[in-house]
C-alpha cells in the first residue's frame, strides 16, 4: 500500500505495519516519517532499535541474527536499514529477499533510501516487502505542488497564512524544506495568533530558497521564462560557477537535438523516451518542448550557449549572467536583444 508523508500520521493511528518503505529525494520528509514510525512503535513497546547500512562491508548475518534473537529486556524491536544511493547489486537484492521471511509481529522494519523509478518499484525485493508494508514516497514537491504543501504544513502547525504569504513562503524556500520547517517554527513563536501576512513574513524571514542547475533546465524545458530567470539570478547570488550551468544546459540541448533527429527518422516519441529512459512525469513537458523547439532553433541555442562560454573564458570584463538570462528567455520563446555596453 502507498501513502504520502502527510497521510502517515493518520495511517499510524490505525496500527503498525510490519514494514515501512521510505524512499525519495527529500531528506526532511524521510527523517520526519522515520521519527513518526519510531515514536508510534515505542508507544507499543518496540523499545529496542538497530540501524544498519547496506554497503560492501555489511555482514547480513548480523541483521538475520537480530531478527531471530529476542532481547531479555525488550522483545519488540525496530530495525532501520539504509539502502545505497546507487542501485542494489544482485547479491544485496537477494540478501534482502532472504530477510523477508524472518520478519515477525515483534519486529518493525524500516527500509529507507533514494528515490525509486518504476522499474525499481517493480523489483521482486520491493514488492515482497510492500506486500506486508507501507510505501511512503518522500519526494521534494515541485514548484506546482509546493504552495499546497506549504499551506498544509502551516495549517498543521496552527498557522493561518493568506494566499500571498503561501506563495512567498513557497518561492523563498523552494529546494530547502528544512529551512521552511525552521521558518514556520520561528513564525509560531513570533506570532502566537498564527496570522501570516506579507509584512509579517518580510519582517521575520529572509530568503532561504536553494535552486539547483536541474531546476533551471526543468524551467527551460517547460518554457517558464520568469521562473528560469529567477533561478539564474538566485544561482548567481549564491556564487554558483556559471560554467556548471552551461554544461548542464548544453547536455539537455544536445539530447533534445538527438531526439529531434530520431523523430525526423520516423521513431515515435514513446520509443524515443524509452531509449533515453525518460521518467513518465517528464514526458509531457519534453513533448511540449520538442514541439516548441525545432532542430534549427536548438542548433542556434547550442551556438548561443557556446558564445557565452567563450565570453566567460576569454573576456573577463564581460557580463555572462545577463547573457545567460537572455538565453533563457530565448529558449522559453521570449527572445530579447542585449544592448552592448557603451
Amino acid at each position: 500500500m502507498r501513502v504520502y508523508p502527510e497521510q502517515l500520521t493518520q495511517r499510524l493511528s490505525q496500527g503498525l505495519c510490519q514494514t515501512y518503505l521510505l524512499f525519495g529525494n527529500e531528506p526532511l520528509l524521510k527523517q520526519e516519517a522515520q521519527q513518526s514510525i519510531i515514536t508510534e512503535a515505542a508507544k507499543q513497546g518496540f523499545d529496542e532499535k538497530h540501524r544498519f547500512t547496506v554497503d560492501n562491508q555489511l555482514n547480513w548475518q548480523d541483521i538475520y541474527d537480530t531478527c531471530q534473537a529476542l532481547s531479555l529486556f525488550a522483545s519488540r524491536q525496530v530495525i532501520v536499514l539504509t539502502l545505497p544511493e546507487s542501485a542494489l547489486t544482485t547479491a544485496q537484492a537477494n540478501a534482502l529477499k532472504e530477510l523477508a521471511p524472518m520478519l515477525h509481529q515483534d519486529l518493525v522494519l524500516i527500509l529507507e533510501g533514494p528515490r525509486l523509478n518504476k522499474k525499481q518499484e517493480s523489483a521482486k525485493w520491493f514488492t515482497l516487502f510492500q506486500g506486508n508494508g507501507l510505501y511512503v514516497p518522500s519526494n521534494t514537491p515541485d514548484a506546482r505542488q509546493l504552495p499546497r504543501f506549504v499551506e498544509n504544513r502551516c495549517h498543521a502547525l496552527g498557522l493561518k497564512p493568506d494566499h500571498e504569504s503561501v506563495l512567498l513562503l513557497a518561492q523563498w524556500h523552494e529546494g530547502n524544506l528544512l529551512a521552511l520547517s525552521q521558518s514556520l517554527m520561528k513564525l509560531q513563536l513570533l506570532y502566537p495568533d498564527g496570522e501570516l501576512t506579507l509584512p509579517r513574513l518580510q519582517d521575520a524571514l529572509s530568503r532561504n530558497n536553494h535552486y539547483t542547475p536541474f531546476q533551471l533546465t526543468d524551467a527551460l524545458i517547460e518554457g517558464k521564462a520568469k521562473r528560469a530567470v529567477r533561478i539564474v539570478r538566485q544561482l548567481e547570488a549564491e556564487g554558483v560557477e556559471i560554467t556548471i550551468l552551461l554544461r548542464v544546459i548544453q547536455k539537455e540541448l544536445i539530447q533534445l537535438c538527438k531526439m529531434q533527429e530520431y523523430g525526423a527518422s520516423g521513431m515515435t516519441l514513446n520509443k524515443i523516451f524509452d531509449h533515453y529512459r525518460v521518467w513518465q512525469a517528464r514526458r509531457a513537458p519534453l513533448t511540449s518542448a520538442l514541439h516548441r523547439l525545432t532542430l534549427p532553433k536548438l542548433m542556434g541555442l547550442v551556438q548561443s550557449l557556446a558564445e557565452i562560454e567563450i565570453m566567460v573564458k576569454t573576456d573577463f570584463d564581460s557580463q555572462p549572467w545577463p547573457a545567460l538570462s537572455a538565453f533563457c528567455l530565448d529558449m522559453c520563446g521570449h527572445p530579447v536583444e542585449l544592448q552592448p555596453l557603451s
